[in-house]
């Protein structure tokens, strides 16, 4: 899995740090997927689909990266995320998804998970 590495150099003191980066969201949702690569025509065709749990881990784990304020704004963000590369959630459209999120149908899981975000 590819990750971001960032090596800073200090040529005066002949040191050097690395700095080994969270891997990108739609690189955790392909590992879920066990795919290769997203749908080249995101809307129409789909490559797979993951559980809503799935969705949340992942935003929990990418919370600070991704700079949201709550779990339900990370998770929004990771939809949108398996939106543009062809990922059905639970079957469903991520734009169904969205709807269901707004309409709070998804609420008592984000609860579950808002508290132990930080430990995922």
């Amino acid at each position: 899995m590819r990750v971001p590495v960032k090596v800073t150099v200090d040529t005066d003191r002949k040191t050097f740090e690395v700095e080994v980066g969270m891997p990108t969201t739609a690189a955790l949702v392909i590992r879920e997927l066990k795919a290769e690569k997203g749908s080249g025509q995101s809307g129409r065709e789909y490559i797979g689909s993951i559980p809503f749990e799935t969705v949340v881990k992942i935003a929990a784990l990418k919370k600070n990266d991704i700079g949201a304020k709550t779990l339900k704004s990370a998770v929004k963000c990771v939809v949108g995320t398996c939106q543009s590369m062809g990922v059905k959630i639970d079957g469903k459209t991520p734009k169904e998804i969205l709807a269901e999120i707004e309409a709070g149908i998804y609420d008592e899981i984000l609860n579950k998970y808002e508290n132990i975000g930080d430990k995922v």
